[in-house]
């Protein structure tokens, strides 16, 4: 079964305070500061963002200006060709002899030397003979680049290369073909071919990742054409990067910047990052910056990092002052809370000093007053409580007086009987209440007498059995007699079954056992024990050693063996001295026979005071 917690029975009022307190400081303090966070932390990515935006858009417009003025300069070129074609008499096309002439190399080198962007120019005729100038020597690669463009530039094509690589070690440089046709009235005479080296782009990329910014240069296939570092090769595959993939995915369609969040797995490690991408239209190039998205929002986090702490700081001192003005209010309510349970348990001289001027002040003044005038009502109530109490007692005191007084031979015996029946009860460790019934109900137990005719009860001699039945009826009519009286109702049972056995052979009901209650069951053992104690006119008093031995004989068969074991305790401890009566009597017949003298040896060994 689920464990159920316990629900408490009130909630300190010091908690409903406090907590009043922190909802109306904290939490409109927190919902603000969240909005206000939330706020600004938009507003720091979206910076962020339009950052990586602005440096692609840059970057971007950067490459297809120089691009534009690349084939700016080569157009340049192709209509100084010209001009010097149509200025010879002997034709316009690019003859062999042509191609050899000094005017014609001249204006090469000086293509070359006008930018030092470009490392390599080459001029072809239309059989593919031509001149060259420049920083490098074409290898291998470059010279299927050229076959490439000198094939775009027959079919009067402009032709942008793919990225190569040149060199090895420290001299290795990232180039790139660019060519345009040589055309003179739709016929093609030739081309003009460049070789771009990239360093330019290098730099600039370089210059970006100073901020903390990734830049790299993909074609339309993802694959690197150049970056800021060497970490990367020219040509390497860059589409594993998911803001490539979205690059190469959107193929022509890619018009505009976007920005990407992704992740880079390496093993079992991962990185958030953060990139974006701006196309070069004019190459189907894209520029791409990226950066862990840890350094991009470092700001916010940054941000989020303080404004937590100044939020917790702002708790923290909430609380504290909502502590210590809830304890201003609950203090003097607990201390009056005190005083009312004091006053709960009984003890009214409580009261309270508190130093205040506010409505609580006032109401000490008033619980104080109050609290003697209930301590004034309350002793008023006991002294009246006593003398009823004692009044109540004198009564029945005098009422067994009375029974007594009709009997010489019983007088005191009803103070007797409620003496031995408190001890006994006192020694079985009965509660309190149970004692104080046991008292009224040992000093009425034969009140019922009062009922009985005086011949009888009077007789010197051994009752007839019509007479020891009439004797009988003391026991109900006790009980009848005090009925009507409701506050001696729990008495009843001691004042009418205390002639009960336990073996049922008792009277006025034959109950047995435990159906016998321990009232009754108490008040038989001290009125057996003064009956054997004491004279009567058809039996002489025993000795108490005798009366306990004729007692225990009794046990478990009319008299409950543990009052009688509890009597035995206290008449062992001295604590019962009875006076022995002179006056003899003549021996008549009893219900119990007198039992034998006790021998050495015998279980009881007690001694008795005679006077």
């Amino acid at each position: 079964m689920p464990l159920k917690l316990p629900i408490p029975a009130r909630i300190p009022l010091l908690y409903v305070i406090l907590g009043v307190l922190l909802a109306i400081s904290v939490l409109p303090m927190y919902f603000y500061s969240a909005q206000i966070e939330n706020m600004n932390r938009e507003r720091l990515k979206t910076n962020e963002m339009l950052l990586q935006n602005t440096v692609t858009r840059s970057l971007a417009d950067d490459i297809s200006q120089h691009q534009e003025a690349l084939h700016m300069m080569l157009a340049n070129l192709s209509s100084s060709i010209q001009v010097m074609m149509l200025a010879n008499p002997s034709g316009n096309d690019l003859s062999a002899q042509k191609l050899l002439t000094p005017e014609l190399r001249a204006m090469l080198e000086n293509f070359v030397s006008s930018s030092n962007d470009i490392a390599y120019a080459t001029l072809l005729n239309a059989d593919a003979k031509g001149v060259s100038a420049g920083r490098i020597e074409p290898d291998a690669f470059l010279q299927r680049e050229l076959e490439r463009a000198y094939q775009a530039a027959r079919e009067g094509r402009a032709y942008s290369g793919q990225p190569l690589m040149l060199g090895g070690g420290k001299s290795a440089r990232t180039v790139m073909l660019v060519s345009s046709p040589i055309m003179y009235d739709k016929r093609f005479l030739g081309m003009i071919g460049s070789v771009v080296d990239m360093d330019y782009l290098i730099r600039r990329l370089q210059q970006v990742s100073l901020s903390g910014l990734m830049p790299y240069v993909v074609d339309s296939q993802g694959r690197l054409v150049a970056a800021a570092t060497t970490q990367y090769a020219t040509g390497q595959d860059m589409s594993h990067f998911e803001i490539v993939r979205s690059f190469v995915d959107e193929g022509s369609k890619a018009q505009l910047a976007a920005t990407r969040e992704f992740t880079i797995r390496d093993g079992k490690d991962t990185t958030e990052m953060l990139g974006t991408y701006s196309p070069v239209t004019s190459l189907d190039w894209a520029v791409v910056v990226q950066k862990p998205r840890e350094d991009a929002y470092r700001g916010i986090y940054e941000m989020q990092r303080t404004g937590r702490l100044l939020a917790w700081l702002a708790v923290f001192v909430c609380v504290g002052l909502s502590i210590f003005s809830a304890r201003r209010i609950t203090s003097p309510l607990q201390v009056l809370a005190q005083s009312s349970r004091a006053i709960a348990r009984g003890d009214f001289s409580q009261r309270v000093h508190l130093k205040t001027r506010t409505e609580i002040g006032e109401l000490a003044t008033t619980f104080n007053t109050m609290s003697e005038e209930l301590e004034q009502f309350v002793e008023d109530l006991k002294r009246a409580a006593d003398e009823n109490k004692n009044l109540f007692m004198g009564s029945i005191q005098m009422l067994a007086g009375a029974v007594d007084e009709k009997d010489p031979y019983t007088r005191g015996h009803s103070d007797r009987v409620t003496k031995y029946s408190l001890m006994i009860a006192t020694e079985m460790g009965l509660d309190p209440g149970f004692l104080e019934i046991l008292r009224v109900s040992a000093q009425l137990h034969d009140v019922g007498k009062i009922g009985i005719e005086d011949r009888i009860l009077k007789k010197p001699g051994a009752l007839t059995p019509e007479e020891f039945e009439i004797m009988k009826t003391h026991t109900t009519k006790g009980a009848n007699i005090l009925r009507p009286v409701p506050q001696l109702r729990e008495m009843l049972p001691g004042i009418e079954l205390h002639h009960e056995a336990l073996n049922g052979r008792g009277y006025p009901y034959g109950l047995k056992g435990d159906d016998i209650p321990l009232l009754a069951r108490v008040i038989a053992v001290a009125d057996t024990f003064d009956a054997l104690t004491t004279n009567r006119p058809y039996q002489q008093a025993h000795d108490p050693v005798e009366a306990l031995r004729i007692i225990q004989d009794l046990s478990g068969q009319r008299l409950d063996p543990k009052a009688i074991a509890a009597l035995l305790a206290v008449f062992e401890r001295g604590e019962i001295r009875i006076q022995r009566q002179l006056t003899q009597t003549i021996p008549l017949e009893s219900d119990a026979s007198a039992p034998a003298p006790l021998q050495p040896g015998d279980p009881l060994t007690v001694e008795t005071t005679r006077t």
